[in-house]
């Protein structure tokens, strides 16, 4: 059992507000590469006063709500809540920069990416649904899907990884299988 930690409210927002700030100096570093490669690939159109504001305003923003998200994380470990953020959409969608993004200031033992590639010769003959369900969060995780079990509807049927049959028998089962997962008390994003 976790022990309760013993310091005020007051001193672990300020060690949550240190270690953000901190996370954001390192960040820095990472964003000054990224402007020498726009530099570089851009030219001097990369720095017009306009593009300028525009990333400063991102940048703020970004990190603004990063510091949310590690809220959020903190919450999940301390009430022990479970949650599933799902991200479809096509290749190329934006669904890895917004992952990577939103995974940036999270601690990996909290938040995770499940990424399955398609399904090997013995997964095709698994009950669909048990690829996914050993990537479930536990008490106090995060889990964000690049894709889900809802690829059977979108992309598996067109790249012909699973039959009619298949295709409909997943319309079926997943009304039930996200019901069985919310009674569990995963929350599904």
């Amino acid at each position: 059992m976790k022990e309760p930690d013993s310091r005020s409210h007051t001193e672990l927002m300020a060690e949550r507000q240190r270690r953000f700030e901190e996370d954001l100096i390192d960040a820095y570093d990472e964003e000054l590469e990224m402007e020498v490669d726009d530099r570089i690939i851009d030219g001097a159109a990369a720095f017009t006063p306009e593009r300028r504001e525009a990333r400063k305003h991102y940048f703020r923003e970004l990190f603004r709500l990063q510091g949310e998200l590690v809220k959020l994380q903190d919450w999940i470990v301390a009430t022990g809540h479970r949650l599933v953020v799902i991200f479809e959409g096509r290749d190329a969608a934006g669904k890895g920069g917004a992952i990577k993004r939103i995974t940036q200031r999270l601690n990996p033992r909290v938040c995770r990416v499940a990424a399955l590639p398609a399904p090997n010769n013995r997964e095709r003959t698994q009950w669909y649904f048990q690829r996914y369900v050993s990537h479930l969060p536990a008490g106090g995780e995060m889990v964000l899907f690049d894709r889900s079990w809802y690829n059977r509807a979108g992309v598996e049927r067109v790249m012909n990884f699973c039959t009619d049959d298949e295709y409909e028998e997943f319309f079926r089962s997943v009304p039930e299988f996200e019901k069985m997962l919310v009674r569990s008390g995963v929350q599904i994003l």
